[in-house]
C-alpha cells in the first residue's frame, strides 16, 4: 500500500516510516522538510495522491491550548479535505491516552477537538491512543519544575518506548479501519512522582520531586487513572530498564 506518514520526519513518523518499509510499503515521510505543509496546504493534495492510508503524527510546536487549537484543527481540516479528494481508504490519527480526561488542558481539548474532526469526516478511520513516551518524561519533569522541586502528583502513569509507539500505529494502519479508539500502552504502571524521582537519579540531576496530590499536568489536576489505559489495551513489550539499558549503550 501507498501510506502518508504525516510528520514523517518527527519522533514517531519518522520510525513509522522505517517499519512501514521494512514491510514492504511505500512509506512516504510528509513535512515541512520533505514540502508538505498541512497548515498552508502546500504540497498536500500531491502527496495524497493514490495514497491507501494517511497516518498523522504530526504535533503542534507549542504546547499553548490557543496555539494547539489552532494548529491541530488548521491542519486536520487540510488533510480531510485532501484525504477524501484522494479517496484515501483509511484515516488514521495518534493520540493520547487521556486526551478526553483533561478538560482542563488546552493541549488535551486541542487533541480532542482533533479527533472529533476525524470522526465525522466520514472516511473510514481509527485513533490511536498511546501512553506517554519514555522520551517524554524528562519533559513532564521540566514543565512540573519550580526552581528547584518538582511537583508531581502521585497518580498511575503507564508509559511506553517510541520504537513501540511507531509499531503499534504501523499494526492499525495496515489493518482494517476501526472508527473508533485503539489504546496501546507500556507494560508496567508507576507513581508519576516515582518515576519522576528515577528519571531525576538515573541523570544525576540534583532537583527534588514533592508529592502533591494537587500538581498540575499541563494545566490539569489528575485523577488516579486519567493517564493509564482501560481494560483491552494493547500492550507493547519493552520495559523502562531494557529502554535505559538500549539508550545508555
Amino acid at each position: 500500500m501507498k501510506i502518508v506518514v504525516i510528520g514523517g520526519s518527527g519522533l514517531i513518523g519518522s520510525k513509522l516510516v522505517g517499519i512501514l518499509a521494512e514491510q514492504g510499503h511505500e512509506a512516504v515521510a510528509a513535512s515541512p522538510k520533505t514540502g508538505v505543509n498541512t497548515l498552508t496546504g502546500e504540497g498536500v493534495a500531491d502527496v495524497l495522491a493514490g495514497a491507501d492510508v494517511v497516518v498523522d503524527t504530526s504535533n503542534s510546536p507549542s504546547l499553548d491550548g490557543g496555539a494547539a487549537l489552532e494548529f491541530f484543527e488548521t491542519s486536520t481540516r487540510t488533510l480531510l479535505a485532501a484525504a477524501t479528494d484522494a479517496g484515501v481508504r483509511h484515516y488514521v490519527a495518534l493520540s493520547i491516552v487521556g486526551s478526553d480526561r483533561l478538560p482542563d488542558s488546552g493541549y488535551m481539548a486541542a487533541k480532542v477537538a482533533q479527533e472529533r474532526l476525524v470522526a465525522a469526516s466520514g472516511l473510514p478511520y481509527s485513533l490511536v491512543h498511546a501512553t506517554q513516551f519514555f522520551e517524554f518524561v524528562q519533559g513532564i519533569v521540566d514543565a512540573a519544575t519550580d526552581g528547584d522541586s518538582v511537583r508531581l502528583a502521585p497518580v498511575l502513569i503507564q508509559p511506553m518506548a517510541a520504537d513501540d509507539v511507531a509499531a503499534g500505529v504501523s499494526a492499525v494502519a495496515v489493518g482494517a479501519p476501526t472508527n473508533g479508539v485503539v489504546e496501546i500502552a507500556g507494560p508496567e504502571q508507576f507513581r508519576l512522582d516515582e518515576l519522576g524521582r528515577s528519571v531525576l537519579t538515573d541523570r544525576d540531576d540534583p532537583r527534588s520531586v514533592v508529592t502533591d496530590p494537587d500538581a498540575r499536568y499541563f494545566g490539569s489536576v489528575l485523577g488516579e487513572r486519567s493517564l493509564v489505559p482501560a481494560d483491552g489495551a494493547r500492550i507493547a513489550g519493552t520495559r523502562l530498564d531494557a529502554w535505559r539499558a538500549r539508550n545508555a549503550a
